[in-house]
């Protein structure tokens, strides 16, 4: 029995891949084994690449050793060194026609090197190759000829490859050329960091959604909030699947590449040069071409395609279009922030990159912050608290990790407190990106909930919204799409703290320096400010305003004199007394909630027509309005605990009145109309 030679796996090897090598060296002995083949062999371990070398100087039985088939069945490619005597073996002949079937069984890649023999010869047996046959044929009973057949259908598909010719070349330049060709064979092994954390049952949920046992094309969508760690996964999933597949194209940055001049053909050049092994061989006029050529040559192979950050529609329609421009057994793996494009372009199914969880997380900060998969004495309370603000995102894990990472303790306390104030740029930024693919509604609506609407009720947030004309289901439908934003299941708005905290700072970054030039106040500091200098400005829309109970706020009538934009106004646990001559200087508010309220009834000058929400709870409302007011969009009022209320105005015209709270109005005695309290 043969005892081969092996070299010890390589970086270039997957644990995880159904080949056990990278190369299978056949080649006849006393021919080349101390010249070419030896050459050969050590550049391919120079290389890297994992090869199986049979050493022939060893006893030999009649049949081939299972060993040797093995090690053929494991390797994904061959390399056929034709020599003159290389058919004169039973042995070598036997390695042929195994190769030959692992190429038609197991997708096997084959390369063939003539050296210092003719193609022609070995594709017809003729010459040496011819004699050593007429040698084979000599007394040899039907068995034996029926091996010969064999033999000859082998040599015979053999020689008809694309392989290296020796004749007449420097080795040195044919065993580059060789070794190019293998690498280019090869799967790329991508370089997935070493602390990454939680990709184990992750991995494991996504490739039960691609279905590789199944025969049919499939696509599937991998989304999430950006820095959650979609091409970490889809990095980690190359390297485990992509043995499986005849051919692999990797395109990163689709987005970014798309915005180049001629990305998207750039894209197509690229994804044809991968999976067709052509590279420079086929030029592509325009994207049209591009596409037709795709769907021709694709269709019949077996390919493994990764399209990383994708952002637009037209990106998926030029480069993989429909299923059937791929060949049986095809896989398509998609990474994007937006799910709406994976369902439009009809995906098979949809995978979401969920954040870590606590645990998971503390141990991916630990490894960037420490250098080790444990807290460090001391540092515990601390990194709680940083796992606690990154909120399971990645991203955020690895950024502030290496930040923190060799500083002491007060260092530490310095970087927290700066945090809670100004957000880090590097996570902000990678953040952003899709803040900037929103229309301008939809940015308002992210802005509005990062600064004041985060953790409320998804209704009632949707009737303010409608009442701002901001078209509310839409909206709200694309940032979930985005994963701006989650609705839970007792319908709540939840957004991550860091989005949330990006939102406000886009909110600062308005005026840096005067907040009454903002678009939104929600810091108490901030509207103190603005309240008692009266320097609120048109720019205003929003105001939520908090107040301890102890704090007492006086500001005149001009303080609200030049907010004509307010949409919304919110005031809680205020001790406010309003001058009796006070006015709204917005008709255009849709959320007035004032804790608190201190006047008798709203002033007879304000007419809100688009407000959709009015509470004013614990207040000193006595009549809620005087005369007839026509507010059509309001739909929830809340008058809980107005003890001094004693009569409701006409509700004739707010007719779409959904929900009136009038509990702990003690003096209340009667209810127009059907109103029940």
């Amino acid at each position: 029995m043969a005892s081969p030679s092996i070299q010890r796996p390589s970086s270039s090897s997957t644990s995880h891949s159904q080949w056990s090598y990278d190369v299978f060296l056949s080649f006849r002995g006393e021919d080349t084994r101390k010249s070419f083949t030896d050459h050969l062999y050590s550049a391919l371990i120079r290389n890297n690449i994992h090869t199986f070398r049979d050493d022939e100087e060893l006893p030999r039985g009649e049949e081939i050793a299972p060993e040797l088939l093995k090690a053929i069945e494991e390797s994904r490619i061959a390399i056929i060194v034709f020599s003159k005597t290389y058919a004169h073996s039973k042995w070598c002949l036997d390695e042929l026609v195994k190769i030959m079937e692992c190429k038609e069984e197991r997708g096997q890649i084959v390369i063939p090197i003539f050296y210092n023999v003719d193609p022609s010869e070995v594709r017809k047996q003729t010459g040496i190759c011819g004699e050593a046959f007429t040698r084979h044929e000599e007394n040899a009973d039907e068995e034996r000829k029926e091996k010969i057949r064999k033999w000859r259908t082998a040599m015979e598909q053999a020689g008809n490859l694309a392989g290296h010719v020796a004749e007449n070349r420097y080795e040195s330049t044919l065993i580059d050329e060789i070794i190019e060709n293998v690498h280019g064979n090869l799967p790329k092994i991508l370089g997935v960091n070493e602390n990454i954390v939680g990709m184990d049952s992750r991995l494991e949920k996504l490739i039960s959604l691609l279905k590789i046992e199944s025969n049919d094309v499939r696509m599937v969508g991998v989304y999430g909030l950006g820095g959650i760690g979609k091409t970490t996964i889809i990095n980690a999933l190359y390297n485990q699947i992509s043995h499986q597949f005849e051919s692999v194209s990797l395109l990163t940055n689709v987005r970014k590449e798309s915005t180049k001049n001629s990305g998207l053909l750039k894209l197509q050049q690229k994804l044809l040069d991968d999976t067709l092994r052509t590279k420079g061989q086929i030029v592509l006029k325009n994207v049209y071409e591009g596409i037709k050529i795709i769907r021709d040559k694709l269709s019949s192979k077996k390919v493994l395609v990764f399209l990383d950050d994708v952002d637009e529609l037209t990106q998926l329609e030029h480069l993989i279009g429909k299923h059937n421009w791929f060949g049986p057994g095809s896989r398509i793996i998609i990474t994007t922030r937006k799910k709406d494009l994976l369902t439009r372009h009809e995906v098979n199914d949809i995978y979401e990159v969920k954040k870590l969880n606590f645990h998971e997380a503390l141990q991916l900060f630990c490894r960037y912050a420490f250098k080790q998969h444990h807290l460090k004495e001391g540092y515990a309370d601390l990194s709680h608290q940083v796992v606690r603000y990154a909120d399971g995102l990645p991203l955020a894990l690895k950024v502030l990790g290496s930040l923190l990472f060799g500083k002491r303790l007060p260092n530490w306390k310095s970087e927290l407190r700066k945090l809670e104030k100004v957000p880090n740029m590097e996570i902000v930024n990678v953040l952003k990106i899709s803040f900037d693919g929103l229309d301008y509604t939809q940015r308002m609506i992210f802005l509005d909930i990062a600064c004041f609407f985060k953790g409320g009720d998804v209704e009632i947030v949707s009737r303010i919204l409608d009442g701002s004309e901001f078209n509310a289901e839409s909206g709200i439908n694309a940032l979930v799409d985005r994963c701006f934003i989650t609705i839970s299941k007792d319908k709540t708005i939840e957004m991550h703290d860091l989005l949330a905290q990006m939102g406000k700072g886009i909110v600062d970054e308005e005026c840096p320096n005067e907040p009454g030039e903002r678009s939104r106040l929600w810091r108490h500091t901030d509207i103190y400010r603005v309240l008692k200098r009266n320097t609120g400005t048109e720019k205003i829309e929003g105001i939520f305003l908090d107040v301890d109970k102890s704090e007492q706020i006086q500001f005149t009538c001009k303080a609200f004199e030049r907010m004509n934009r307010l949409r919304l106004l919110v005031v809680s646990h205020n001790r406010i007394q309003l001058p009796e001559d006070f006015v709204f200087s917005s008709d255009d508010l849709t959320c007035l909630s004032w804790d608190g309220y201190s006047l008798e009834s709203l002033p007879s000058n304000f007419h809100p027509n688009d407000l959709a929400l009015l509470k004013l709870s614990n207040s000193n409302i006595k009549l809620l309005w005087k005369g007839n007011m026509c507010l059509r969009n309001l739909r929830y009022i809340d008058l809980s605990h107005s003890q001094q209320l004693i009569e409701l105005p006409n509700f004739s015209n707010v007719p779409n009145l959904e929900e009136l709270i009038l509990s702990g109005c003690v003096s209340l005695e009667s209810l127009p109309g059907d109103i029940h309290k």
